[in-house]
């Protein structure tokens, strides 16, 4: 699909979206492997990421999530389990050159990752760049397919219109990315049930959609998933789960 008819295709789902359907609600069922444990603040220790590894292992996570720096620590402690290592590259403003967020996404995928989350150039998207869009996302898919990491778009809904956001959904499947998630947690506002399932109708079962950012408690989590969540992250994850056994 070319631009222009992606741009026509963004502009029908704005004048009218296709309907929830009751398939993309994920079975939550084992609402732990859909939980990536997450640290991602500035002032997190090696100690703390040990933790974190730990933890996930023991109640079977679907990944870690760090930033670029824990990446190789981080696949070390997971290794011989099946909890995935995920990083994050242009984080958290996403306001890196296509080729930087390159580097970082094959310099992560050599440390060990296998799951790249990457923050799109909010301010090419709104200045309605959609093409710079497209290549900055491409640039991470196809650096990561060698060592076939999955990849996660975040678009960071909280800055975003409507229409900005179902372009954003678009230009991600179309550049190959495996997921779109809702924010970075770093900015105004986090993930809402009314953006996951915008973004759950947009791309269908093409993609996964990620909840990120205030996914606090049994309740978010649950509210996410029947939203049209497939994967949740959060740095509460223990605590969800923990909940979760005495209900």
């Amino acid at each position: 699909m070319n631009l222009i008819q992606l741009l026509q295709l963004s502009q029908s789902y704005e004048a009218q979206l296709p309907p929830f359907k009751p398939e993309y609600v994920a079975d939550a069922t084992n609402l732990a492997a859909m939980i990536d444990h997450t640290l991602l603040k500035p002032e997190a220790t090696p100690a703390q990421v040990e933790t974190l590894c730990t933890e996930a292992v023991q109640y079977h996570f679907a990944a870690v999530c760090v930033n670029p720096i824990y990446v190789n620590l981080v696949s070390r402690q997971l290794a011989g389990s099946r909890v995935a290592t995920c990083t994050v590259v242009g984080f958290p403003l996403g306001a890196v050159p296509a080729q930087t967020r390159a580097f970082e996404t094959r310099q992560a995928v050599e440390s060990g990752a296998a799951e790249i989350d990457l923050v799109i150039p909010v301010g090419l998207l709104k200045a309605g760049e959609a093409q710079a869009v497209f290549d900055h996302i491409a640039a991470v898919v196809m650096a990561a397919k060698p060592g076939r990491a999955l990849v996660k778009v975040i678009i960071e809904t909280a800055l975003l219109t409507r229409a900005e956001k179902i372009l954003a959904c678009l230009l991600s499947r179309e550049a190959g990315a495996n997921f779109v998630k809702t924010s970075t947690g770093f900015a105004s506002g986090g993930a809402t049930a009314e953006d996951v399932t915008l973004m759950r109708c947009v791309v269908g079962l093409d993609l996964g959609v990620k909840a990120s950012g205030g996914v606090r408690s049994l309740a978010d989590a649950r509210a996410m998933v029947a939203a049209g969540a497939s994967r949740l992250g959060t740095s509460s994850g223990v605590k969800i789960i923990q909940e979760s056994q005495y209900v």
